[in-house]
């Protein structure tokens, strides 16, 4: 099975690898499924099930016009929870798709999930507000629109350098690594990656972190420049009483990358807790 159908008859595309417990794994803005790969491979050859899937609008999913908020896509994440069997399930967000396990926790009530896993994710709240100092103000958000309106090939080769942390690590990620999250990005369709950027920099989640009554992993580098760790890891953590978190000394965004042993080893450990 290689596409399920949602509610609104867009069909995502759903990698499904292995067998035993069910692990989802939902990819970052603005990538596919195959960000996980590594991951996925490794979990499946541990004795789980991995599923991940292209996000509507990304990768090899259909690109509708509407459904970019985060209602739908946790309604997105639900379809394939049941499509696919998934019972017992470990749910992963990396960035973007943080947005998506903490409300699918609220507006689905966590069904058939026992545990959770947050990933540089851009919970709880992106958007600088009166009470929320902690945030990035909406004119940096309307410039990166406006720079993917202009020349979106020319932005995410630069979105993409301080994603992977290039410049400041000591192993920095290959020009190949690079042109292929490029060219991964381009899949996806300007109206989808425009109204995700919309969606993951104004919702904000703190009413959904409540839902977190389950064993949650917070995992984030402390020099992430796309989602800055202390307006998203520290204060989910604040909110989310059985959180365990890790922080990656040093580490940009892209962890599935650029710390992808750690990253593989530190889930596994929470998997088989």
């Amino acid at each position: 099975m290689n596409y399920v159908a949602t509610k609104d008859k867009t069909k995502l595309y759903v990698k499904d690898w292995g067998t035993g417990r069910p692990v989802i794994l939902m990819h970052g803005w603005p990538l596919s499924a195959d960000s996980w790969d590594d991951q996925a491979m490794a979990i499946a050859d541990a004795g789980y099930r991995a599923i991940a899937y292209d996000r509507r609008g990304f990768g090899r999913s259909s690109q509708p016009w509407t459904g970019y908020d985060y209602d739908t896509l946790s309604d997105d994440l639900a379809t394939v929870i049941e499509h696919t069997g998934a019972d017992d399930a470990i749910i992963v967000g990396f960035s973007m798709g943080g947005g998506e396990v903490a409300r699918y926790m609220s507006r689905h009530a966590g069904k058939s999930v026992s545990k959770a896993a947050l990933i540089s994710s851009v919970v709880p709240f992106r958007l600088l507000t009166p009470d929320n100092p902690l945030g990035t103000e909406q004119a940096a958000f309307d410039k990166t629109a406006d720079a993917l309106n202009e020349d979106r090939a020319k932005f995410f080769t630069d979105f993409f350098h301080k994603f992977f942390g290039v410049g400041t690590l000591a192993h920095p990620v290959s020009q190949e690594l690079l042109e292929w999250a490029r060219s991964v990005s381009m899949q996806a369709s300007l109206r989808a990656t425009l109204e995700c950027l919309k969606s993951f920099s104004t919702t904000d989640f703190r009413g959904d972190l409540s839902a977190f009554t389950l064993p949650t992993l917070i995992i984030h580098g402390t020099e992430d420049k796309t989602v800055p760790i202390e307006a998203s890891a520290r204060e989910a953590a604040k909110a989310i009483t059985h959180a365990t978190v890790i922080e990656y000394e040093g580490a940009p965004h892209g962890l599935f990358i650029t710390q992808k042993q750690r990253l593989t080893d530190d889930l596994l450990n929470f998997i088989r807790q």
